[in-house]
């Protein structure tokens, strides 16, 4: 919410005199009227009028009528009213006023925008009740056609023979209803089992009795669908309905992944129109009335204040399908190959280890802390399941569903539905990867700023996971590689190439803890630290050999720049300027010691650098850097290391005993040509862990982000 400023005279008067001669009259002003078909169909707010014109009578007839002026809106601008709206649908003048002053817009201009979506979405909502009822009435009819014959066919319960509807009570006659429904619904559910089992499978009123315990099939390493203990078999609907429990029916959950799978398999193959191309389009995303037209039976209904993310993407990573699909199902390696993704995941129970030596059938109950590297995105915490399948040679297929029914727990917050990945077999190694993701999460707690790169998946979708994905593929072969001994002789053996990339690693994921804050790395929020826009934690390091001993801060905040992704990044990267606004090169000149590639991108590397400066502290001291980038977002992380510690890693020592304390910089593009750029700062405070926090720390490191902040922006203006 916009907070009111105070307006000169002169300005507000200004205003007024802009205001056409309609709106200053002292009338109620209305909405204004209903936009043609036509423009409805086009962006929403990218064409206004720059005013209204006057009133009828007082306009001369035999002069020509004045031809309106259009205004066409920037795409940030539409992007901001668009998140603005979904806020505050009906502004105030003081909102309006603040909005267009924030976006170089008049106020009349934001108004006539707002008057035009508001509309606009009426008319949508108009058309979307339409379809629903015309939908709901072919419903009907089609189940009043299906009663009438059930009636027609119904046998009396004394003699067996024909008999009429004043025969049979009222309850009999729901009773036969739901049974031929239920029916329908065991056929169905059977269809979509059978693919995945391997065999027919018939629904129980027509096949012996089974136990009602789970059965697995080894051979084929799936699960075969269970029935009821009345004889029925569960729907999707009915899975997510009857769920709230307090412990985990593990019935109702093989259930539940083999629909997921059989959604994932359709999602993840089907194109156009499911699919739609969107923000500058690079990106898929799901259409949603497509989507509920293909899967009427689904996992459920979107969840009362949710909103939906679906994106798809699909590219071939440098990696065989074997070893991705380990991956997958490896906690600890999914936790590492995705540290700037994940910030916790914990496998809480398998259920299935999977048949034949590898993962095929295997299923696990999971929970997972899924972050953004900036303060102003929550990370968002899920429980689900995950089960891995092999559908014929060469192709494996992992999806999620969450599960968050199963146990009762705190407001939620995201909700998977199928969401995962198909990998098939390429040559020479590789493999192509299609990646689904499709989440309901809570906005509430987003900030303004990042809501548009989350809504479309950008922070979170598809695109930034196989982005991850492709680059550590990339790493991965680099460490494995033979010969690329490094830059200026420094790494001369494969296992220093080896530990450098595993320090690395190391810093990076201490980086994003410490910007999100992760419950599971035990930061605490700072309150009361004096500036508003910069969020402070502490963390008492004690008997960790990875961070030094005693009071640690970390400071981050986040902002928006007028400067593209690419050239910010290759601002950061750079040893000119390092000495201008960072405090480790203070006074001194930047010199790259040795170079390790970490990708395809140019950027993508991790250096040694050193600091020439007559300071004695910079003398045993070089500074790690790791730069990595993609086309959702580029980190640059760095962190002082004492020069002898480097020397042992380089030579074959244990990483995980240097003690780091990263800084750094997460960027975004924010899709209209500028970025968002999270600043984050850890500092050693006090070497003694119980010392008490003073407030001349929390002072100092808010002092530093400003000024590192302030000399940034020159800097980069100044090279524009």
């Amino acid at each position: 919410m916009f907070q009111p400023n105070n307006i000169l005279g002169g300005e507000l008067q200004q205003q007024l005199q802009n205001i056409p001669q309609e709106v200053n009259n002292n009338t109620p002003q209305r909405e204004m009227p209903r936009v043609r078909e036509e423009e409805l169909d086009s962006k929403s707010g990218s064409d206004n009028h720059e005013g209204a014109s006057g009133s009828g009578d007082d306009q001369d007839q035999n002069q020509p009528a004045r031809k309106k002026r259009y205004h066409r809106h920037t795409q940030r601008q539409i992007q901001e009213m668009e998140a603005f709206f979904k806020e505050c649908p009906h502004p105030d003048d003081k909102q309006r006023r603040e909005l267009g002053r924030e976006l170089g817009l008049e106020p009349l201009q934001v108004k006539f925008w707002f008057q035009n979506k508001r509309t606009q979405m009426k008319t949508h909502h108009e058309r979307h009740e339409n379809t629903q009822l015309r939908t709901e009435n072919e419903h009907l009819r089609m189940e009043n056609m299906r009663f009438k014959e059930a009636l027609s066919s119904a046998a009396c319960l004394s003699c067996g023979g024909q008999t009429t509807i004043g025969e049979m009570s009222y309850n009999e006659q729901q009773l036969r209803l739901e049974n031929a429904r239920l029916r329908e619904e065991i056929e169905r559910i059977s269809g979509i089992a059978s693919k995945y089992v391997g065999k027919p499978m018939l629904p129980q009123y027509l096949a012996p009795r089974v136990p009602s315990h789970i059965s697995l099939d080894p051979s084929v390493g799936s699960f075969g669908m269970q029935l009821g203990m009345g004889g029925e078999m569960y729907g999707a609907t009915e899975i997510l309905q009857s769920m709230p429990q307090p412990e985990i029916d593990k019935q109702m959950v093989v259930e539940l992944v083999v629909v997921a799978m059989d959604e994932l398999i359709r999602m993840a193959t089907i194109g156009q129109p499911l699919w739609i191309p969107a923000y500058d389009g690079s990106i898929e995303i799901l259409s949603e009335e497509e989507y509920v037209r293909m899967f009427p039976h689904g996992i459920g209904p979107k969840r009362l204040g949710m909103s939906s993310e679906a994106t798809r993407e699909t590219a071939v990573v440098v990696m065989n399908h074997i070893n991705l699909v380990e991956i997958l199902m490896d906690v600890n390696q999914w936790a590492n190959v995705f540290s700037n993704i994940v910030s916790r995941a914990v496998t809480q129970e398998v259920l299935v280890a999977g048949a034949g030596g590898n993962y095929n059938g295997a299923l696990q109950l999971m929970s997972a802390e899924i972050q953004v590297p900036t303060p102003l995105v929550p990370a968002r915490e899920s429980y689900f399941a995950r089960y891995c399948k092999q559908h014929n040679e060469g192709t494996w297929a992992v999806v999620d569903v969450s599960l968050d029914c199963l146990r009762p727990g705190p407001l939620m917050r995201c909700r998977r539905r199928p969401s995962g990945c198909v990998i098939q077999e390429m040559p020479n190694g590789r493999s192509k990867v299609t990646w689904v993701e499709h989440v309901e999460a809570n906005y509430q707690k987003i900030h303004r700023m990042f809501k548009t790169i989350v809504s479309f998946g950008i922070a979170f979708g598809a695109k930034r996971w196989l982005a991850t994905l492709d680059r550590q593929c990339e790493r991965l072969a680099i460490v494995m590689a033979s010969g690329n001994a490094g830059g200026d002789g420094v790494i001369t053996t494969q296992e220093g190439r080896k530990n450098m990339m595993k320090l690395a690693e190391r810093m990076v994921t201490s980086f994003s803890a410490g910007v999100c804050g992760s419950i599971a790395h035990s930061w605490t929020l700072v309150s009361g630290n004096g500036a508003e826009d910069v969020r402070v934690m502490m963390k008492e390091s004690i008997n960790d050999p990875g961070r030094p001993s005693g009071i640690v801060l970390s400071a981050s905040t986040s902002f928006w720049l007028p400067h593209s992704h690419k050239r910010v990044f290759s601002f950061l990267r750079s040893e000119n300027s390092r000495n201008e606004w960072d405090i480790l090169a203070s006074g001194g000149t930047v010199e790259e010691m040795a170079n390790l590639a970490n990708g395809r991108e140019p950027g993508n590397s991790i250096s040694l650098l050193r600091v020439n400066s007559s300071n004695a502290n910079h003398t045993n001291m070089v500074i790690l850097q790791e730069c990595c980038t993609d086309p959702t977002g580029s980190l640059v992380i760095y962190a002082p290391v004492d020069t002898s510690s480097m020397n042992m890693v380089l030579n074959g020592s244990n990483p995980d005993y240097v003690a780091l304390l990263p800084s750094g910089f997460s960027l975004f593009p924010d899709g209209t040509g500028g970025s968002l750029l999270t600043v984050s700062f850890q500092i050693l405070v006090d070497s003694v862990p119980t010392t008490k926090l003073s407030l001349a720390s929390i002072t100092t490191v808010n002092s530093l982000v400003s000024s590192t902040i302030g000399k940034m922006k020159a800097l980069i203006r100044e090279q524009a």
